[in-house]
């Protein structure tokens, strides 16, 4: 597929939603640094619709086999082999490791047969010997934090407005709003008049309690907005629950029934979403829209909108300071160089955030907009 005589870069990126928006400023720096290159992306399956969504970005997008240590797929031997066979054929000029410290993702780029590598390496852990290697931090905001991974990428080593902005993108294109024009109910919603409540995330233990998300949800109806509720079929349950708390009429429930790009459409007709810490909060702040993003058992230092007046968190989350656990009991320690390691056995489990503070909180972002619009 590769146009003849332009250089291939691949980069790795095998997460969901969020982690891969995340990488979207790391992205728009190698496009700037290697204009002319057809750049891969190395994602999950689902990730293949981003290639129509971010054209000037990314060229292709090849679904990630699954590796030993990598837990996002199941490895299939078979499955690896060939796709390792098939991606050494293309001649990669550039492979980027962005999966997390490159801890286990590290041995997988180097078998992606590329010319040069460029990525990062675990703190306390000696960098592969060959490439382009950074150390990393477990500190900050995850786009910021792959963002230091520029001085490796070659190409033009400044920008013109001075270092590379980290924040979010996320196209919405007119076939968005059509479609969600054509899912049963949403034709009646009203720009603004409505508030995107979404009360899944991957794993419960980053599940703010449904019947809170439920309470909240009656705090909106009673301000006058209508509540659209938003999830995967699989969190039809979750969803059910809020609307049935909810007074007849009052709220929409589209679980199972948006796409990316519907979802993306529907939040940017929002006043306000409410999220737990997953992808929507990511494409509420791609798309510059208020919300409240309530955190429980995910770092709240790496994942919160960096704009903390349109965005505003509630909930401790987990202690930061270590780059690779989603839970306190599964922490996956990067050596000493962690400083969350000493303080691990004093976390215990994480404190959930009060009704009481959320609401707090969707007041203060409403009346906010009530102000700027007066």
């Amino acid at each position: 597929m590769t146009p003849e005589g332009r250089p291939v870069i691949a980069v790795l990126r095998a997460l969901a939603l969020g982690d891969l928006l995340c990488a979207v400023p790391t992205l728009r720096e190698l496009r700037r640094r290697h204009p002319d290159a057809w750049v891969v992306l190395i994602g999950l399956p689902w990730a293949a619709t981003l290639v129509d969504r971010f054209p000037t970005l990314i060229d292709e997008h090849l679904a990630f086999p699954g590796f030993p240590g990598l837990p996002e797929l199941p490895v299939d031997p078979a499955r690896v082999t060939a796709f390792l066979a098939s991606i050494q054929d293309r001649s990669i000029d550039l492979a980027v490791g962005l999966q997390g410290s490159g801890l286990a993702s590290n041995a997988f780029l180097q078998l992606l047969g590329a010319r040069r590598l460029a990525g990062f390496h675990p703190p306390g852990v000696p960098p592969p010997a060959d490439g382009d290697w950074v150390p990393f931090r477990p500190h900050g905001h995850e786009a910021e934090r792959l963002l230091r991974v520029a001085p490796v990428l070659g190409g033009e080593a400044a920008t013109p407005a001075g270092d590379p902005s980290p924040a979010l993108e996320f196209p919405v294109r007119s076939a968005d709003w059509a479609d969600l024009e054509r899912v049963p109910g949403a034709g009646r919603l009203v720009p603004g008049g409505y508030a995107v409540v979404h009360a899944g995330a991957n794993g419960p233990d980053r599940r703010w309690p449904v019947d809170r998300f439920a309470r909240v949800a009656r705090s909106l109806v009673d301000d006058g907005l209508t509540v659209v509720l938003t999830g995967t079929a699989g969190e039809a349950s979750l969803t059910g629950a809020i609307a049935a708390a909810l007074p007849h009429g009052s709220c929409l429930d589209l679980a199972g029934r948006t796409g990316l790009g519907t979802l993306a459409a529907l939040v940017d007709g929002a006043r306000l979403v409410v999220t737990n810490d997953t992808g929507v909060s990511h494409v509420a702040a791609a798309r510059r829209v208020p919300s409240v993003v309530v955190f429980t058992g995910s770092e709240r230092e790496r994942w919160a909108p960096l704009d903390g007046v349109r965005h505003v968190a509630v909930g401790d989350g987990l202690p930061n300071g270590c780059g690779e656990h989603a839970a306190a009991a599964r922490h996956r320690c990067l050596g000493d160089a962690c400083a969350a390691r000493p303080a691990q056995a004093a976390w215990g489990p994480p404190r959930i955030p009060s009704v009481g503070l959320v609401r707090q909180a969707v007041r203060g972002q409403l009346e906010a907009q009530r102000a700027a619009t007066a």
